[in-house]
C-alpha cells in the first residue's frame, strides 16, 4: 500500500506525533513553557466543510482538473506554523476552486490560456512546503486554481561528459538521486524538505541546500530553464556562463510563480563523494563558536558543513544540556581524502579555545532535524507557539542582529530561541532561529503574527535580509517591499505586466495584483 501524504499537516501521515509520543512531548516541553493539558484534534476530513467551487473548466481541460475535498483542502496552505493551525481549527474557507494536475508544457499552457480569458487566478504548486504563504490566495475575491506540477516529473536526460541533468520541474527530490545515482552522478542538494519539494519549487525560491559552502544554492546549480508564460514559452541557453546580458535564468530563480511555470531544467551534477571526514568540537563561549567558525569560512577549506549550534540549539536538537555551543564540521570529495582538510579546520577551531569530541551530536541533531517538523505540528496540537525565521547578515552586523532577534522574541512574554548557523561564506552567515512561545487557544495565529512582525523589524534594523532561503510569499511581503530598491521593483512590475498580462499568476507574491 502507497503512503500517504498528510493533508494537515507536514510530511508522511503515519509519522506524525500522536498518542503516547503527544505526552512524551507535553513533558518535554512543560518545564519551559506552560501546557494546558488539551490536544487540538485532527478534523475529520469527511466533515470538513469547503465553500463550493466558483468555476468549471472546460470539457477540453475536465480531466486535468479535481474539486475532490482532500485535494482541495490539501492545496489550501503550504507548512508553516500559521497553516497548521488554521487547518487544525477547520479554517479552509480560501481553498482552491479547482486543483489542476497538468502532465505536459501544452497543457500547463492550455490551463494558462483559459485562466487568462476568465479571471482565474492560477497558483503554481510543487510539494506545497513553502512556510510563508507563497501556495496560497487570501484574496476570495475571484475563484482560483492549484496547480500541481507533480506529473510534470523524471530525470530525461544525462550528460555525463558536461556533469549536467535534464530534470522535469515536478520531480521531488528522492527521484532526482534515485534518477542520478546509477550514473554515479548527484545533485547534492538536500533543503530540509527534499523529500517532499521539488526541482521546479527549488527554482521558484531559490532554495537552499544544506551543505554549508560551495554550490549549496539552487542559483548555482541551474545551468538552464524553461518556463511557460502566459505569452508563450521561455528556454534559455544551455552554456556554462555567459556574459549576453542580464542572465534570462535569473528571471525565473525567485520568481515564486509570478512570471511563468518552470516545467524543467538542466542542472549542474557532480560524481557522488567517496572520500569524507567529520568532527564536533565544543565550545564553551558562544563568541569562541562563532570566531572559529567565522575563520572556517575565510579559510578557502569549502567544508560541506560547518554548521553551529548555540547553546539551546545544541540541548534541544543534539541532547547536550551542558550550556556550550557545538561546531559540526564535515568534508567530502569524490576523488581524494579529505582528512588533511579536516585537521586544518579543527586546528583553527582549537585555535579559539573549542574542542574536539568524540560524541555523536551531528547523528542526534540530523535525526531531531529530520523530526523536527512532525514535532511542530505536535507542538501546535498542543497550543505551544513554534516556528523559524532565518536570515543572512554580514559577520560584523551578526553579533548586533543576534542580540536584537533574541531580545524580540524573549519580549512576546514565555518565549526563547535556539540559533543555528545552517550557511556560512566568508562574508557573513544564515542564523536561522527556532522560535517557542506559549500559546492561547484561538490566539495562536495572532501571536505568532506579532512575534513575526517583531523578529522582522529587527532583521531589517540591523542589516539583515528578511530571508536567506525561505523565499518571500506573502508573509514576507511587508519587508521584502521595504529591502528591494525601487528601479528593480518597478522592472520587477513591468516583467510582469509583460509576462502575465491578466494578472493571474499567483497574485499578491513579490508585487502587488
Amino acid at each position: 500500500m502507497a503512503r500517504e501524504r498528510s493533508w494537515w499537516g507536514w510530511g508522511w501521515a503515519d509519522e506524525a506525533v500522536h498518542g503516547a509520543g503527544l505526552a512524551d512531548l507535553a513533558a518535554r516541553v512543560a518545564p519551559f513553557l506552560p501546557v494546558d493539558g488539551d490536544i487540538a484534534p485532527v478534523p475529520d476530513l469527511a466533515a470538513v466543510s469547503l465553500p463550493p467551487p466558483r468555476v468549471r473548466p472546460p470539457d477540453s481541460l475536465a480531466h486535468l482538473c479535481t474539486s475532490r475535498t482532500r485535494e482541495r483542502a490539501a492545496h489550501t496552505y503550504g507548512k508553516a506554523y500559521r497553516d497548521v493551525v488554521r487547518t487544525l481549527r477547520g479554517d479552509l474557507a480560501t481553498a482552491p476552486d479547482l486543483v489542476a494536475r497538468p502532465g505536459d508544457e501544452a497543457e500547463v499552457a492550455a490551463i494558462l490560456d483559459w485562466a487568462g480569458s476568465t479571471g482565474v487566478a492560477v497558483v503554481p504548486y510543487g510539494g506545497g512546503t513553502s512556510v510563508v504563504g507563497g501556495v496560497e490566495l487570501r484574496d476570495r475575491a475571484r475563484p482560483w486554481v492549484s496547480l500541481d506540477t507533480g506529473r510534470l516529473d523524471g530525470v530525461v536526460e544525462i550528460d555525463a561528459v558536461s556533469l549536467a541533468a535534464r530534470v522535469r520541474a515536478g520531480t521531488y527530490g528522492p527521484a532526482i538521486e534515485d534518477g542520478l545515482r546509477p550514473h554515479g552522478l548527484t545533485l547534492r542538494h538536500f533543503p530540509q524538505s527534499f523529500e517532499f519539494s521539488t526541482l521546479g519549487g527549488w527554482i521558484a525560491t531559490r532554495a537552499g541546500g544544506h551543505y554549508a559552502t560551495g554550490y549549496t544554492h539552487i542559483d548555482d546549480l541551474v545551468q538552464a530553464v524553461r518556463a511557460v508564460t502566459p505569452i508563450g514559452v521561455a528556454q534559455s541557453a544551455r552554456v556554462p556562463s555567459s556574459a549576453a546580458g542580464p542572465a534570462p535564468d535569473r528571471l525565473w530563480l525567485g520568481s515564486e510563480g509570478t512570471l511563468g511555470v518552470v516545467t524543467e531544467a538542466w542542472v549542474r551534477v557532480r560524481r557522488r563523494p567517496r572520500f569524507t571526514a567529520r568532527a564536533t568540537m565544543t565550545f564553551t563561549e558562544y563568541d569562541d563558536a562563532v570566531a572559529a567558525t567565522r575563520d572556517v569560512a575565510q579559510s578557502g577549506l569549502g567544508p560541506a558543513n560547518c554548521r553551529l549550534l548555540d547553546p539551546t540549539e545544541s540541548a534541544l536538537g543534539a541532547g547536550v544540556a551542558d550550556g556550550t555551543s557545538r561546531l559540526l564540521l564535515a568534508f567530502e570529495s569524490a576523488d581524494a581524502p579529505v582528512d588533511a582538510a579536516l585537521a586544518r579546520a579543527t586546528d583553527i577551531g582549537q585555535a579559539h579555545s573549542g574542542r574536539s569530541t568524540s560524541e555523536e551530536t551531528a547523528r542526534e541533531w540530523r535525526g531531531s532535524f529530520l523530526r523536527a517538523p512532525y514535532l511542530r505540528d505536535g507542538l501546535a496540537r498542543l497550543g505551544v507557539v513554534v516556528e523559524t525565521f532565518e536570515t543572512a547578515c554580514t559577520w560584523s552586523a551578526f553579533p548586533a542582529l543576534h542580540a536584537a532577534v533574541i531580545q524580540s522574541v524573549v519580549s512576546a512574554g514565555p518565549a526563547f530561541a535556539a540559533c543555528r548557523f545552517t550557511h556560512v561564506y566568508p562574508d557573513g552567515p544564515a542564523p536561522y532561529y527556532t522560535v517557542y512561545a506559549a500559546g492561547r487557544r484561538g490566539a495562536e495565529v495572532e501571536i505568532w503574527d506579532g512575534i513575526k512582525a517583531r523578529v522582522s523589524e529587527a532583521i531589517l534594523a540591523q542589516g539583515g535580509t528578511i530571508t536567506h532561503h525561505h523565499a518571500v510569499g506573502r508573509d514576507h511581503r511587508p519587508w521584502y517591499d521595504r529591502e528591494r530598491p525601487e528601479p528593480f521593483a518597478v522592472a520587477l512590475r513591468a516583467a510582469k505586466a509583460a509576462l502575465d498580462p491578466y494578472g493571474i499568476l499567483n497574485p499578491g507574491v513579490l508585487i502587488d495584483p
